[in-house]
């Protein structure tokens, strides 16, 4: 089994490390393709800080994701909002096979994988289990035969108003999901694909949250919570409870802004406090990491990569957390909400 690239931090207690090593540690939201679209970002090899000191990019990529003893994550396709509607599903589907190719090439690092017992094969074999979700649901509303099993979730925006609802970000007003986004939803839930509230308006939110089947859980990927950090990218109180209640979980972003530092970094201890608001709020069933990782994210600078990773279960340790906790919000959660829908 790889080690984590901090075995020997010494800002990492040995009990961190223990507890880390002993973990499932998932991510849900890595954003690293996006790089090898605009530029050939090569994922499969190992690259240092890069131009800007690890902040934007240059966050993680395959060696650093084993060497970091990261279990399992979900890569995403980001929709360009600029590309137009007529060659969106077919440049989608290129991106698609795109990715798969990369990971098919990498057997003895990576397993494509879908399910949870997917998951449970890649692990005891000591692979890194990626899985595949689209930020963006424009992507692919013009043509939902695209949603096949091989994608497991779908944020229904991003930075951008679509014909399927409104963004949370500046400009993007209130008008809510649409007609559209409410049937894309049905649609999702028929497939057995997770609807991911990361993005979306206040008002998109409950309206997907009114149509979505009350049987399958609902996650929001990558967000921070305004009860730690009021801010426009994230949840209040009332969206955590409503996911909760689904059964589904919360991804807490790994950006500073959100988080409550600068746009320059803050320390790693703001990720655990949001996930600690969680906690108190809904308990401890529903925390999860969603670092966006890559997605042009300033990370905090005493964990710029995948490879500082366990300082994060030091600061769980700081605050108090014990081990059972600090397991499922590393992995166990996801997979607990990945059985329902998936098994």
């Amino acid at each position: 089994m790889p080690q984590a690239g901090a075995g020997r931090d010494s800002l990492v207690s040995r009990e961190a490390m223990e507890i880390y090593l002993a973990s499932d540690v998932i991510d849900l939201h890595i954003d690293s393709f996006t790089w090898t679209r605009i530029f050939g970002y090569d994922i499969t090899a190992r690259h240092g800080h890069g131009l800007l000191g690890a902040r934007f990019y240059s966050q993680v990529d395959l060696p650093r994701i084993r060497e970091a003893h990261i279990t399992g994550g979900i890569w995403v396709i980001t929709t360009n909002p600029l590309r137009p509607d007529v060659n969106r599903a077919q440049v989608f589907a290129e991106n698609l096979a795109r990715l798969r190719a990369i990971f098919d090439g990498c057997p003895k690092d990576v397993a494509f994988v879908r399910t949870a017992s997917d998951y449970r094969e890649a692990r005891a074999k000591g692979l890194h289990a990626a899985f595949i979700g689209i930020q963006g649901g424009n992507a692919v509303d013009a043509n939902v035969d695209l949603l096949t099993s091989d994608i497991v979730r779908v944020t229904l925006v991003h930075l951008s108003n679509s014909r399927l609802g409104t963004t949370s970000a500046p400009g993007g007003g209130n008008d809510g999901l649409t007609r559209a986004g409410k049937d894309f939803v049905r649609v999702l839930n028929d497939k057995k694909i997770f609807v991911d509230l990361a993005h979306i308006n206040r008002r998109g939110f409950f309206d997907a949250m009114a149509v979505h089947d009350r049987d399958k859980p609902v996650v929001v990927t990558h967000t921070g919570v305004s009860g730690a950090h009021r801010h426009w990218r994230n949840l209040d109180d009332d969206q955590l409870r409503a996911i909760a209640d689904t059964g589904g979980t919360i991804g807490v972003v790994f950006h500073s802004p959100f988080l409550g530092g600068s746009l320059w970094g803050c320390q790693a201890d703001r990720i655990v406090m949001h996930l600690d608001h969680i906690v108190k709020t809904v308990g401890e069933d529903f925390a999860s990491l969603g670092s966006d990782w890559d997605g042009a994210i300033v990370t905090p600078r005493d964990m710029p990569t995948c490879l500082e990773l366990p300082r994060l279960v030091q600061c769980m340790l700081d605050r108090g957390w014990n081990a059972a906790r600090i397991h499922k919000v590393l992995g166990k959660n996801w997979l607990r909400v990945l059985a329902q829908l998936r098994p």
